[in-house]
């Protein structure tokens, strides 16, 4: 159900929507929002929405394409009922106790709340999220759920749960607008704009995000039954991972039937398939956790640091401590660098 705010949107209501911007946050996520609410003002003549760029302390924010912005006020200062946080994956608050207090103060007085793909992670670290399902991207699906291991969450593109909206990014910002633009000016001015804009599939609730095959040129969705069976059950145990055998006995098929299913479909064996997408999940804690190297080897099931340090430079073409610098260098602040062990994240040793 969309957000019962909105649902009661009618008449001459002007919505008028916050956009909290973090630093190195997509700029994608922003226009994608802002440029069909726009056009739905232009086409139906009416200032039936409005919008609001935030920053915590009012001051100019770099987005991840650094393009500088300015926005509109600091979040202290913000009066608004519709609040989007738009963010990379490991943003924070300066000042956590009032940016999380302004947050919490916002939900008691009846905001709708919400993030944009790495936008939901300062939002869960506020504590709005209890109790909530959070529509998290895929490629910070295992991040997230490393750190907020007892949030639901979904691969919907679009999750509106009572007073939250989570979106996965940016082409499902496009689409949540549009069903903005539905839900207050009706179908006939949201078709138009999305016609506009040359968007030609208007995605409402229910639609499950597209999630690429590890180096195969298709997503899971088109995989034939049989192989998004075995991918289901190995994206199921990438912690205590299991064997091809035991894959093969859940989904009642041979082992060598699979394999030449896997070999034919993706190149691959169905074990280095699995191997790798452990290593993808692998790589989200690397970029977005300040975990240790063995930490994480032992989160995807390695014994130790070694030889999970040994297969991500095989598959990467560097190592994870490299790979983790090299992030480092595009994350800044007062335009100096700042270590991940600085990157206001606290990732468990292990879910409780």
């Amino acid at each position: 159900m969309f957000p019962e705010s909105l649902e009661r949107s009618t008449g001459n209501e002007h919505i008028q929507l916050g956009f909290l911007v973090f630093p190195g946050f997509p700029m994608a996520c922003l226009t994608s929002m802002i440029e069909p609410l726009r056009a739905a003002n232009e086409i139906s003549r009416k200032a039936a929405f409005g919008w609001t760029v935030i920053s915590e302390s009012g001051a100019p924010v770099d987005s991840s394409a650094k393009v500088r912005f300015h926005p509109d006020c600091a979040l202290a200062d913000a009066q608004v009922n519709y609040l989007i946080l738009l963010s990379p994956p490991d943003a924070g608050f300066a000042n956590p106790r009032q940016g999380n207090g302004i947050l919490r103060a916002l939900d008691r007085h009846g905001a709708i709340l919400g993030g944009v793909s790495g936008g939901v992670f300062p939002l869960a670290r506020s504590g709005v999220m209890t109790g909530h399902v959070t529509s998290v991207h895929w490629c910070y699906a295992s991040a997230f759920s490393d750190e907020f291991p007892s949030l639901a969450t979904t691969d919907e593109v679009i999750m509106p749960d009572r007073r939250r909206v989570t979106v996965s990014g940016a082409a499902a910002a496009f689409d949540l607008a549009l069903m903005l633009i539905d839900k207050r000016l009706g179908a006939e001015v949201m078709t138009e704009v999305a016609c506009w804009f040359q968007h030609p599939l208007v995605r409402g609730e229910g639609v499950r995000q597209k999630i690429p095959a590890p180096r195969v040129a298709v997503t899971t969705d088109m995989l034939p039954e049989p192989l998004a069976q075995a991918v289901k059950v190995m994206s199921e145990n990438l912690e205590d991972p299991i064997g091809i055998a035991d894959i093969c006995a859940q989904i009642d098929i041979s082992p060598r039937h699979l394999e030449r299913l896997f070999k034919k479909l993706t190149g691959k064996s169905p074990l280095i398939y699995y191997r790798n997408m452990r290593l993808a999940a692998a790589r989200q804690l690397v970029m977005y956790s300040n975990r240790s190297m063995r930490e994480i080897a032992e989160a995807i099931g390695y014994s130790s640091a070694t030889p999970f340090r040994a297969r991500y430079a095989e598959v990467y073409g560097l190592s994870p401590d490299d790979d983790r610098r090299k992030v480092n260098m595009f994350r800044v602040r007062d335009n100096a660098p700042l270590p991940s062990g600085e990157v206001p994240v606290r990732i468990p040793i292990s879910p409780p």
